[in-house]
Formats: C-alpha cells, structure tokens, sequence
C-alpha cells in the first residue's frame, strides 16, 4: 500500500497559520474608540442666504485612535457613518501602511489646528540646498477613500490656512492636506478634497507615484501639487472645481511654498477634467520650471522634461511661464534665469470654452496634437502663445501706482525649438486650423501711457526657431 504523504497539508496549514492569524488580528476602527476624546467649539458657515452662521459644535476627535490603529495594524479602515470624524493633526504612515477609508467617510480637520491631515513619517527640511541623492525614503504608502476638508468654507478658513507637516517645528513649505514628501511608491487614489486651503495632495522629491481619481469640491488652492525633485509619476482623473490650479508641476517654487526645489521628469497627466460650466474655479494647469539661486549663492537647475498631457477636458489655462514671488516680493524671491522645459506632449485636449497655452520657457521639444475647440474663435484667437506676459497687479485694487506690481517677467526673452503641431480643429471640420491662427509669436514693447493704462509692457519676446 501506498504510504499517504501527510508533509503536504501540514505544511499548507503552517504556511496558512500566519494569514489566518492577521486576518483574525485585524480589529474594527471602533476598537480604538477609547483614544477618541469628545471636545466643543465653534465654526462658522454660510446659511441659505450667504451670511455667516455661526455653530456650536460638539464632536468626536480621532487623531489618537486612528493613529493607535495604524501603529498596530498598520492598515486601517475608516467607515462610513452620520457624523464626521474630526482631527487635530496629521495621521503618520510608516513605509508599507496603507490609510483607507469609505468614499462617503468626511474627515475634517479641527478649527485651528493649522496642519495637514495625512503625511509619510519622514519628513525634511530641505529648501536651503539641493536635495541628496542618498537620501532615506519612505516607501510603498496607500492613502485611499474618504472626504478630506479642512473647513475652508466660503466664510471662513478656521484657523486651518496652511498645511504644516506638524503643529511644533514644521518642516519649511509644506503645505497639503495629504502630504507626502521623500517618498518612492506611493499613491493616493479614490480621494474626494472638499473646501480646504492648503493644495489637496502636495508631494515634493517624489518618485514612482500614483494620485488617481481625485475629486475637488470648492477647493481653495491646488488640487495636486508636485514640487521638485519628482520622477516617474501618474497623476490621473483629477476633476472638479479649484480656485487654483488644478495640477501643478512646480520643478522651481515661491519659496513660502517648497520643501524643495529640483527637475521634475518623466510624469504623465491624464484624464483631467475642469469644473462644470457656472462654478468659480480657475480650470488651470501650471508647469513651472526655474533656477534656484540658494542663500550661499550656489544655483540649482530645475528643469521639466519627458511629460505628456493627455485627455485633457476644459482646463482653459496652461501656464508654462516664468512668475516672480508676489506674495514676498518679486526682488525678493525670483527665478535666477528663465526655466527650461524639454519633450513636453500635450494630446487629445478638449476645450468648451475658450482655452489658451502661454509658453515663456526656453524650450526644446514642443508637440500639440488632436486638439478640438468647441466654442466660437474670433481672427485674434491662439491657441498657443510663445513668449513673455505682462500684467498689473494692483493689490486689492488699489489707485496708487507705486503699489502696483508686475506680475511676470515681460524683459525676458524665450527660444522654442523643435514645435509639432497637428490636429487642431473646430467643431465639425475636418481641416486643421492654419498655424497662424494656433500660434502666437508675441513681440512685447513698453507702453508709453502707462501707468494711464496697464498693462506696464517689457522689452522681451518669444523667438521661434522654425
């Protein structure tokens, strides 16, 4: 008689002894539940008519359980339920941990609490040099699901205007409700950011990344922001209505705002659509190249290269042009020479509205393809202009000239190479526009009338190497 072979099933049963234990391990979210403290302030809300309201409110703060759940488990679940969960600080992802939560689970950040809501556990300052390549990173985080606010609503910001990485000794420019900065293989995916100030999902030296299917609901500044270094990237299905922009690519920065500074390359945009027609949102996407001139002197090139537009719906601004620091002071914090941007794709872009590419960046590598414009083009219309701007900012409106402010940098002058253009429409032809009606070579001169009329003008232009 053949001997049975008991080895086989007993080793299936010791190999499935160690997942039929975590799985038994994985505790509710509830569990945690006496870690949840229950505090009472106030917030302030428009009613029907606009006015302030202002609310007392009495509710649950789950920053310690939820924190005491991804420390043991490392994988928690936040459910649905009536009530929103409440925050006073940002939740900690270690490498490998994964943050989900229901796609109607709102998370809200507590009035006055100043700071992101989510981060990886790393953190650096890094904005006085460039960043090292040996760098520790952490890697292989998950943030999925939920509605993430920080109670920026159309009357009030609650004390939540900036995205600190902490509430003590933040590290410099951080600014996102989801922050992830020195990270490799992370994703953020199925997030809705609703009525917050700081950007919704800010990464910075950030590499191998996913941000998929994001949704914007009033939201008061960027929707993804990416600052350099950044590498190997997909930002997809980001859709809704920003008062900034929607996607960002910032390889240079205002420097209130950077973690760091460095190329970003080799990232593809896709799937983006802007917000419905009669919301207030800027339906922009800015690529900002630069040099960074640091405190010692030193320079650092940031440049953008290798990224690919694609599928893009009713973003009517493209901004790939050189823009001082306004909020500081342009002589105080500028791009020590313009930025360069190289193999830059943009393909199959719809536009329901009147929609433009402003390009003033020494460019090598240019190709805009399969274009459909849908609304009514007047002889003046472009859809591509190359070269500097020039616009007044007049601080609140202000009738002081000598407050007034330049906006960009209309002095500079920019070379493109290597343009492709194919494809572009109008509703029902079958015949490309002309190139001389999509492409705009602007030649700036000084306006002799300023400050009569604005705006001031410059000496720059856009130079196309055919």
């Amino acid at each position: 008689m053949t001997p049975i072979n008991r080895t086989l099933p007993l080793l299936s049963i010791l190999l499935l002894a160690p997942l039929v234990a975590l799985h038994a391990a994985e505790k509710p979210l509830t569990a945690w539940q006496h870690f949840v403290r229950t505090e009472t302030w106030t917030e302030k809300w428009p009613d029907a008519s606009g006015k302030v309201e202002t609310r007392n409110v009495t509710a649950e703060v789950w920053t310690q359980a939820m924190q005491a759940a991804l420390d043991a488990q490392g994988t928690p679940h936040i459910p649905a339920r009536e009530q929103p969960y409440y925050l006073d600080g940002p939740l900690i992802l270690k490498s490998g941990q994964k943050l989900s939560a229901d796609p109607t689970a709102e998370i809200r950040l507590k009035p006055d609490s100043n700071t992101c809501m989510v981060r990886n556990e790393h953190v650096v300052t890094l904005n006085t040099k460039p960043v090292p390549a040996d760098l520790p990173l952490d890697t292989d985080i998950t943030i999925q699901g939920g509605i993430w606010t920080t109670l920026a609503t159309a009357v009030a910001s609650h004390g939540n205007e900036r995205g600190q990485s902490s509430k003590e000794s933040p590290v410099f420019g951080t600014h996102g409700v989801i922050l992830l900065q020195n990270v490799r293989r992370v994703s953020v995916k199925n997030v809705t950011i609703r009525q917050s100030r700081p950007f919704g999902v800010h990464l910075a030296n950030a590499h191998e990344f996913t941000v998929e299917n994001i949704i914007l609901e009033e939201q008061r500044r960027d929707g993804v922001h990416v600052n350099g270094p950044a590498s190997d990237g997909v930002i997809r299905g980001v859709r809704g209505d920003s008062h900034d922009d929607n996607v960002a690519l910032n390889a240079w920065e205002w420097k209130n705002y950077a973690p760091s500074y460095g190329p970003i390359e080799r990232i593809v945009i896709e799937d983006v659509t802007g917000s419905p027609e009669g919301l207030p949102a800027a339906n922009a996407i800015r690529l900002l190249p630069g040099v960074k001139r640091f405190d010692d002197g030193t320079t650092l090139d940031c440049p953008i290269r290798d990224i690919t537009l694609r599928r893009i719906t009713d973003i009517r601004h493209f901004k790939i042009h050189d823009q001082p620091n306004l909020e500081l002071g342009r002589d105080n914090d500028f791009s020590a020479g313009l930025g360069t941007v190289k193999n830059l794709r943009l393909e199959d872009l719809v536009f329901h509205r009147p929609g433009k590419i402003e390009l003033h960046a020494h460019t090598n590598g240019l190709s805009i393809h399969n274009v459909r414009v849908h609304h009514p083009i007047t002889p003046d219309w472009h859809l591509l202009a190359i070269g500097p701007l020039s616009q007044t900012y007049k601080h609140g409106k202000s009738e002081d000239p000598a407050r007034w402010t330049e906006i960009f940098s209309p002095d500079l002058d920019c070379t493109v190479r290597n343009l492709s253009v194919s494809g572009i429409r109008v509703r029902g032809s079958q015949i490309d526009l002309p190139i001389e009606q999509v492409v705009h070579v602007i030649e700036l001169e000084p306006n002799p009338d300023y400050p009569k009329t604005t705006p001031k003008g410059g000496t720059g232009k856009g130079i196309w190497i055919r």
